[in-house]
């Protein structure tokens, strides 16, 4: 028969003090992650051992090391905090949806144009929900869902990252943005093909819309070693280096108005049909505990995002035109179309 250490119970917050002096081998470090005082903290991990009746941690007076024992419990203990905060996670999505803390990543060539929309649903539809913003970039936002750091993410895709549900809101189409003197400047027929040759400026390397434009360009027959010599961090640098000469580039059609409206010397040119677009969406870990708080959410949004310039999708990624509903589409701002101009742009 294999004798059973029948010792006390294990308490959460010595859990969490062990884990953190595993983390971070330091118990000043340790002590300040968590908010504890350095002399709790070292109390809690000595009754943790006293209570599992195991040396967990090698003390010397220059630094803190992990016994055999303390590497291969520090891993269950983790996993005994993490499954933990699932259940406080579900319990708390259980208790009223729409409330609590909601932390939303969003990617920079998304946040200044839907933002205003997202914000404006929340605060009238959804007064208890505490929404907590953060713009970074594509890898970081799937770094922090992926941690816990993240609730929900509104970015582009596909992602193609397994554990993660897209719930998709809109296409948004491609305009090309040219100063006032250009050739293609204020057309409606461009055909893809003049991207080729074309003096393209981009977004610096890890914005996601650097690598659709660039892939659009290879769907063009541009060739992959043509040389991008200028780049910019946002749009908003990126189409004052078109107003200067220095250069075309792609806008979504959600961000031309603020981008562009402020500067006579910029004009917007139209894509033949089919022109190139992005795809919009939530994303989530597979099987949240908010799943249903989310999936009605993306609804929401998808019904406040019908006034802006992009084709609102279903929520399996169809077009609304194939069920009766009529979509806002890139014609709402097109030159030509009824009630616009060129000037709208």
């Amino acid at each position: 028969m294999v004798s059973v250490y029948k010792g006390k119970q294990p308490s959460l917050a010595q859990l969490r003090a062990f884990v953190a002096v595993a983390e971070y081998l330091h118990f000043r470090d340790a002590a300040a992650a968590i908010g504890m005082s350095q002399p709790a903290l070292s109390g809690a991990v000595s009754a943790l051992e006293e209570a599992l009746g195991v040396q967990l941690l090698e003390r010397t007076t220059r630094k803190v090391l992990l016994s055999p024992a303390g590497e291969r419990l520090a891993v269950r203990a983790r996993a005994v905090l993490d499954a933990v905060g699932e259940l406080m996670e579900e319990a708390e999505a259980a208790h009223a949806p729409f409330t609590g803390v909601l932390r939303l990543g969003v990617i920079p060539t998304v946040a200044p144009y839907l933002l205003p929309t997202v914000l404006k649903l929340v605060h009238e539809r959804y007064p208890e929900l505490d929404l907590q913003v953060h713009e970074e970039q594509t890898s970081s936002l799937l770094e922090g869902l992926a941690a816990g750091r993240l609730d929900l993410l509104l970015l582009a895709v596909p992602l193609g990252v397994p554990g993660v549900t897209e719930l998709p809101l809109f296409d948004v189409y491609f305009v090309l943005v040219t100063p006032e003197d250009h050739w293609l400047g204020g057309r409606t027929d461009i055909p893809r093909d003049a991207l080729r040759e074309l003096r393209l400026l981009l977004l610096d390397e890890g914005h996601c819309l650097r690598d659709q434009a660039l892939d659009i360009c290879r769907e063009a027959g541009r060739e992959d070693g043509a040389a991008v010599t200028t780049t910019a961090a946002g749009l908003s640098t990126l189409v004052q280096l078109v107003a200067g000469g220095l250069g075309v580039t792609l806008l979504p059609r959600t961000a031309v108005t603020v981008e562009t409206g402020r500067n006579a010397r910029l004009v917007t040119g139209w894509f033949a049909d089919p022109a190139p677009s992005r795809r919009i969406a939530l994303a989530m870990r597979t099987g949240a505990a908010r799943q249903a708080e989310f999936e009605e959410l993306a609804d929401a949004l998808r019904e406040a995002m019908a006034v802006l310039p992009v084709r609102v999708l279903g929520p399996e990624g169809q077009g609304l035109e194939a069920s009766g509903a009529a979509p806002v589409t890139r014609c709402a701002g097109r030159p030509g179309a009824s009630g616009a101009t060129g000037a709208a742009d």
